[in-house]
């Protein structure tokens, strides 16, 4: 698997080892509920979700530089043939979050940043989509400090998991625009 490293984080496949780190920030409500699904209730468990859901390709564990290699969180890019939402060839959904101690410093934009580098660059995609639950206003500015622009709102959204409905804003970016925001702000 593809190893991509910014300045301060090394985003890598996820390994059965992570098991214990991925519990400990994916326990906490604030993460799961945000996101849709339910908090961690033991290492088992997440060692259950490295396997069946974190184990596909293109999905990374956020790690910091120089953190013994320990996830705090999560990003991915999914395609036409795992996403619930109707990709083309060429398309992804991206999706990420961070532990709890790790908000407000600026892990999750930049993370977001190197898959949009990566998807854009490297996969050679042309439109990459991300979503946010009414309420989860840290990823609603993450996606804003990206470049993401509104394309959506789906009003009813079921989570499986929470057996609830909840409303999901729908953003894109486009590889001109973000090519176009590179060549202006980075």
């Amino acid at each position: 698997m593809t190893v991509l490293e910014t300045d301060r984080l090394i985003l890598r496949g996820w390994l059965d080892s992570d098991a214990d780190s991925l519990f400990k920030y994916a326990q906490d409500e604030r993460i799961g509920l945000n996101v849709g699904w339910e908090p961690h209730k033991n290492a088992a468990y997440s060692r259950a979700v490295i396997r069946t859901i974190l184990s596909t390709k293109e999905s990374y564990a956020i790690c910091l530089k120089g953190n013994g290699n320990e996830p705090i969180g999560s990003v991915d890019l999914t395609f036409a043939d795992r996403s619930v939402k109707e990709l083309s060839q060429n398309e992804a959904e991206l999706g990420f979050w961070v532990g709890v101690p790790f908000w407000d410093q600026g892990y999750a934009t930049e993370a977001v940043r190197e898959m949009l580098r990566y998807g854009f660059e490297d996969l050679e995609l042309t439109t990459i989509y991300c979503g946010f639950f009414t309420g989860n206003h840290k990823s609603e500015r993450v996606q804003e400090k990206c470049g993401f622009k509104y394309h959506h709102t789906n009003e009813s959204v079921y989570i499986t998991m929470l057996n609830e409905n909840r409303q999901e804003q729908v953003n894109f970016l486009t590889r001109e625009d973000w090519r176009t925001q590179k060549s202006h702000n980075f």
